[in-house]
């Protein structure tokens, strides 16, 4: 595994947009005093051409411009870590529009992003051996002022804080909007960690090593079995460390969740598998039919046998705990504690 050199002080963050960019409110204002809080650190910045477009269909712009963007600024000797300006609906379609070559031959740079980002964050670890941060865009730097996890994301960037823990509370109703650009996350429910296959059917004690690998299953089912689709080749790569899966779900409802996790398992991806954490469904939030979003999954991948953590902080929910896909890592819970320990090796 490949790892970036992490953002060093007075160094410069670059901003591209392969999903959406910050065209529109509330992103817009978020993304630039997200600006003004980087510089105010010491950082200087550099913007891709996409940042503010919207003449795309469900990305900036057109695909190959956002691939070429990207590619530009992933090469550049003239940034040292690269974010994603947002999520979005399209981002696949820049896949064919990248270069491999020129990726395997750029030195490693860490690009941050999460949702539609997940089209890169997973290939960029999959298909080119170099870790990934899934972690906040940038708009959300432009919070006032930082929730802990946003500032927690950015030690990580700065190599800082490897190992990141859960928070005792979610937002269930966020304050952010095109007349509020700038509020905090809101965050007034208490986390509740949901513990299936636990060892020794210990609830209150689960501990699980392994690789990391996950994203969005929005779009992770999206790409399996197409030529971007190199996660056997990972697997058995690293087969002898075991993979911890972190899962989240955006658009998908109990059934399309349930869906997704048969077609991931039956393809074979989660071969060496030690343990998962699964976000809480922003849109499977709803029981249909007697299904709810914990047996949607459980009755899928159940049988694995391994520990299940579900409503993790992980993904559309915030706050999130940044994570580094392709890093080994250490899974520990204690009652409702949660920490992951992330190793570069």
């Amino acid at each position: 595994m490949r790892y970036p050199h992490f953002l060093p002080e007075g160094g410069t963050i670059g901003f591209a947009a392969p999903s959406f960019g910050c065209a529109t409110e509330p992103y817009r204002t978020a993304f630039e005093n997200a600006q003004k809080n980087f510089r105010a650190m010491g950082y200087d910045l550099l913007l891709g051409p996409n940042v503010y477009a919207a003449d795309g269909t469900g990305i900036s712009s057109a695909p190959e411009r956002c691939a070429e963007e990207w590619m530009s600024l992933y090469e550049s000797s003239g940034c040292d870590i690269l974010l994603s300006c947002g999520g979005g609906e399209l981002m696949c379609e820049i896949l064919p529009y990248l270069d491999p070559e020129r990726i395997r031959s750029a030195a490693p740079k860490w690009f941050m992003g999460y949702s539609d980002n997940t089209n890169l964050t997973y290939l960029l670890t999959t298909m080119f051996d170099v870790a990934s941060v899934y972690g906040p865009c940038a708009p959300a730097f432009g919070m006032q002022p930082w929730h802990e996890a946003i500032g927690h994301a950015m030690k990580l960037l700065q190599g800082q804080e490897l190992t990141q823990t859960g928070y005792d509370l979610y937002e269930a109703e966020p304050l952010k909007s095109e007349t509020n650009p700038l509020a905090p996350y809101h965050t007034t429910e208490p986390r509740r960690t949901r513990v299936f296959n636990a060892p020794d059917g210990d609830e209150s004690s689960v501990d699980f090593s392994g690789r990391l690998i996950g994203g969005c299953v929005d779009c992770l089912v999206n790409l399996t079995g197409t030529r971007f689709d190199y996660t056997h080749d990972f697997l058995e790569r690293y087969r002898e460390d075991g993979f911890i899966w972190f899962l989240e779900t955006c658009d998908l409802n109990v059934f399309a969740i349930r869906r997704a996790f048969w077609q991931m398992e039956q393809a074979g991806w989660f071969e060496h598998v030690r343990g998962f954490m699964i976000g809480r469904p922003l849109a499977g939030q709803e029981d249909l039919f007697g299904l709810d979003h914990f047996r949607a999954v459980t009755d899928v991948i159940g049988h694995l046998g391994v520990p299940i953590l579900m409503d993790v902080d992980l993904g559309h929910i915030p706050p999130m705990m940044p994570l580094i896909t392709g890093s080994l890592a250490h899974v520990s819970l204690r009652g409702q504690d949660i920490s992951a320990g992330m190793t570069l090796a």
